[in-house]
Protein backbone atom coordinates (compact mmCIF):
# COMPACT_ATOMS: atom_id res chain seq x y z
CA UNK A 1 0.00 0.00 0.00
CA UNK A 2 1.55 2.87 -1.53
CA UNK A 3 0.45 6.51 1.30
CA UNK A 4 3.73 8.63 0.57
CA UNK A 5 4.60 8.84 -2.81
CA UNK A 6 7.62 10.88 -2.22
CA UNK A 7 8.15 15.13 -2.11
CA UNK A 8 5.27 16.58 -1.58
CA UNK A 9 2.92 13.95 -2.85
CA UNK A 10 0.95 11.50 -1.10
CA UNK A 11 -2.63 9.16 -1.66
CA UNK A 12 -5.24 10.73 0.38
CA UNK A 13 -5.80 8.80 3.00
CA UNK A 14 -9.65 7.86 4.72
CA UNK A 15 -9.32 10.79 7.58
CA UNK A 16 -9.52 13.23 4.14
CA UNK A 17 -12.93 11.59 3.38
CA UNK A 18 -14.36 11.55 6.81
CA UNK A 19 -14.95 14.82 6.95
CA UNK A 20 -18.05 16.98 5.91
CA UNK A 21 -18.78 16.39 1.73
CA UNK A 22 -19.03 20.18 1.83
CA UNK A 23 -15.67 20.54 3.02
CA UNK A 24 -14.34 17.58 1.56
CA UNK A 25 -15.85 18.33 -1.83
CA UNK A 26 -14.05 21.67 -1.98
CA UNK A 27 -11.04 20.44 -0.48
CA UNK A 28 -10.88 17.98 -4.03
CA UNK A 29 -10.10 21.04 -6.14
CA UNK A 30 -6.75 21.10 -7.02
CA UNK A 31 -5.88 17.47 -6.13
CA UNK A 32 -5.01 14.78 -8.94
CA UNK A 33 -7.05 12.11 -10.19
CA UNK A 34 -4.68 9.28 -11.01
CA UNK A 35 -5.65 6.15 -12.89
CA UNK A 36 -3.14 3.13 -13.58
CA UNK A 37 -3.90 0.59 -16.17
CA UNK A 38 -1.41 -1.72 -17.83
CA UNK A 39 -1.44 0.97 -20.60
CA UNK A 40 0.42 3.51 -18.00
CA UNK A 41 -0.27 6.16 -15.74
CA UNK A 42 -2.69 9.10 -16.37
CA UNK A 43 -3.35 11.89 -13.71
CA UNK A 44 -5.78 15.22 -14.34
CA UNK A 45 -6.16 18.03 -11.79
CA UNK A 46 -9.55 17.85 -10.38
CA UNK A 47 -11.35 21.19 -11.08
CA UNK A 48 -15.16 20.61 -10.80
CA UNK A 49 -16.93 18.48 -7.99
CA UNK A 50 -20.51 18.08 -6.81
CA UNK A 51 -21.89 17.01 -3.66
CA UNK A 52 -24.66 15.13 -2.45
CA UNK A 53 -25.42 14.89 1.30
CA UNK A 54 -27.71 12.50 3.23
CA UNK A 55 -31.60 11.38 2.64
CA UNK A 56 -32.84 14.28 2.90
CA UNK A 57 -30.64 15.71 -0.16
CA UNK A 58 -33.51 14.75 -3.01
CA UNK A 59 -30.10 15.30 -5.83
CA UNK A 60 -29.26 12.24 -4.09
CA UNK A 61 -29.33 8.82 -4.89
CA UNK A 62 -29.48 8.04 -0.78
CA UNK A 63 -32.74 10.04 -1.28
CA UNK A 64 -35.03 6.80 -2.24
CA UNK A 65 -33.11 4.57 0.38
CA UNK A 66 -30.94 1.90 0.65
CA UNK A 67 -30.53 -0.07 -2.64
CA UNK A 68 -27.88 -2.26 -4.27
CA UNK A 69 -27.07 0.98 -6.48
CA UNK A 70 -26.66 3.40 -3.50
CA UNK A 71 -25.48 0.57 -1.18
CA UNK A 72 -21.23 1.85 -1.85
CA UNK A 73 -22.66 5.32 -0.09
CA UNK A 74 -23.30 3.68 2.73
CA UNK A 75 -19.86 2.03 3.05
CA UNK A 76 -16.74 4.29 4.90
CA UNK A 77 -15.18 7.09 3.19
CA UNK A 78 -12.49 6.68 0.61
CA UNK A 79 -14.21 4.30 -1.30
CA UNK A 80 -15.42 4.68 -5.09
CA UNK A 81 -18.77 5.15 -6.29
CA UNK A 82 -18.82 4.56 -9.99
CA UNK A 83 -22.40 3.85 -11.56
CA UNK A 84 -23.86 4.52 -14.97
CA UNK A 85 -26.02 6.91 -16.18
CA UNK A 86 -28.35 6.71 -19.19
CA UNK A 87 -27.30 3.66 -19.91
CA UNK A 88 -24.06 4.51 -21.99
CA UNK A 89 -21.82 7.04 -19.38
CA UNK A 90 -20.35 5.94 -16.42
CA UNK A 91 -19.51 8.75 -13.30
CA UNK A 92 -17.12 8.67 -10.74
CA UNK A 93 -17.89 9.32 -6.72
CA UNK A 94 -15.90 9.63 -3.70
CA UNK A 95 -17.68 8.40 -0.70
CA UNK A 96 -17.52 10.59 2.43
CA UNK A 97 -18.25 11.47 5.98
CA UNK A 98 -18.86 7.78 7.89
CA UNK A 99 -20.46 4.54 7.26
CA UNK A 100 -24.21 4.44 7.49
CA UNK A 101 -24.50 8.08 6.44
CA UNK A 102 -24.45 8.49 2.32
CA UNK A 103 -22.94 11.66 1.06
CA UNK A 104 -20.54 11.34 -2.38
CA UNK A 105 -18.99 13.76 -4.63
CA UNK A 106 -19.13 13.73 -8.20
CA UNK A 107 -15.52 14.24 -9.84
CA UNK A 108 -17.08 16.70 -12.55
CA UNK A 109 -13.97 17.67 -14.49
CA UNK A 110 -10.25 17.49 -14.63
CA UNK A 111 -7.38 19.31 -16.38
CA UNK A 112 -4.54 16.83 -17.42
CA UNK A 113 -1.64 18.21 -19.53
CA UNK A 114 -3.25 18.70 -22.73
CA UNK A 115 -6.80 19.71 -22.63
CA UNK A 116 -9.79 19.92 -19.91
CA UNK A 117 -11.80 17.37 -19.49
CA UNK A 118 -15.09 18.62 -18.76
CA UNK A 119 -18.28 16.40 -17.75
CA UNK A 120 -18.18 13.54 -15.40
CA UNK A 121 -18.55 11.05 -18.24
CA UNK A 122 -15.93 12.41 -20.14
CA UNK A 123 -13.90 12.18 -16.92
CA UNK A 124 -14.71 8.07 -16.80
CA UNK A 125 -14.37 7.29 -20.18
CA UNK A 126 -11.11 9.64 -20.45
CA UNK A 127 -9.38 7.54 -17.51
CA UNK A 128 -11.10 4.42 -18.12
CA UNK A 129 -13.13 4.08 -14.99
CA UNK A 130 -16.33 2.06 -14.80
CA UNK A 131 -18.51 -0.11 -12.75
CA UNK A 132 -15.55 -2.48 -11.99
CA UNK A 133 -14.09 0.22 -10.03
CA UNK A 134 -17.11 0.58 -8.22
CA UNK A 135 -16.57 -0.04 -4.38
CA UNK A 136 -12.78 0.37 -5.10
CA UNK A 137 -10.39 1.84 -1.88
CA UNK A 138 -8.82 5.00 -3.54
CA UNK A 139 -6.74 5.25 -0.29
CA UNK A 140 -5.04 2.35 -1.71
CA UNK A 141 -2.70 4.00 -4.06
CA UNK A 142 -3.71 1.11 -6.69
CA UNK A 143 -5.39 1.41 -9.83
CA UNK A 144 -7.19 4.32 -9.27
CA UNK A 145 -6.37 7.02 -6.35
CA UNK A 146 -6.23 10.59 -5.49
CA UNK A 147 -2.75 12.64 -5.01
CA UNK A 148 -2.18 15.39 -3.18
CA UNK A 149 0.46 17.59 -4.54
CA UNK A 150 0.94 19.75 -1.91
CA UNK A 151 -0.91 22.76 -4.24
CA UNK A 152 -3.00 24.86 -2.07
CA UNK A 153 -6.39 26.67 -2.97
CA UNK A 154 -7.55 29.88 -1.74
CA UNK A 155 -10.66 29.72 -1.26
CA UNK A 156 -11.34 33.16 -3.32
CA UNK A 157 -10.66 30.69 -6.55
CA UNK A 158 -13.40 28.57 -5.47
CA UNK A 159 -17.12 29.47 -7.02
CA UNK A 160 -19.99 27.68 -5.92
CA UNK A 161 -22.92 26.90 -8.37
CA UNK A 162 -26.37 24.95 -8.21
CA UNK A 163 -26.21 21.27 -9.03
CA UNK A 164 -26.44 20.33 -12.87
CA UNK A 165 -28.80 17.83 -14.39
CA UNK A 166 -31.05 17.25 -11.23
CA UNK A 167 -33.66 20.02 -11.69
CA UNK A 168 -36.03 16.49 -10.47
CA UNK A 169 -34.80 17.82 -7.15
CA UNK A 170 -36.60 20.97 -7.19
CA UNK A 171 -35.21 23.28 -4.39
CA UNK A 172 -32.29 20.86 -3.62
CA UNK A 173 -30.94 21.71 -7.07
CA UNK A 174 -30.63 25.16 -6.38
CA UNK A 175 -27.90 24.23 -3.86
CA UNK A 176 -24.71 25.39 -4.17
CA UNK A 177 -23.03 22.59 -3.99
CA UNK A 178 -21.31 22.54 -7.47
CA UNK A 179 -17.94 23.37 -7.12
CA UNK A 180 -15.34 24.89 -9.22
CA UNK A 181 -12.12 26.58 -9.73
CA UNK A 182 -11.82 29.57 -11.26
CA UNK A 183 -9.15 29.62 -13.93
Amino acid sequence: MRKDLGGNVRVLPASFYARPTLQVARSLLGKYLVRETSAGRRAGRIVEVEAYVGFRDRASHASRGRTKRTEVMFGPPGLAYVYLIYGMYHCLNVVTERADFPAAVLIRAVQDTSALIDGPGRVCRSFQIDRELNYHDLTSGKALWIEDRGNRIRRARIGAFPRIGVDYAKAWAAKPWRFRLKM
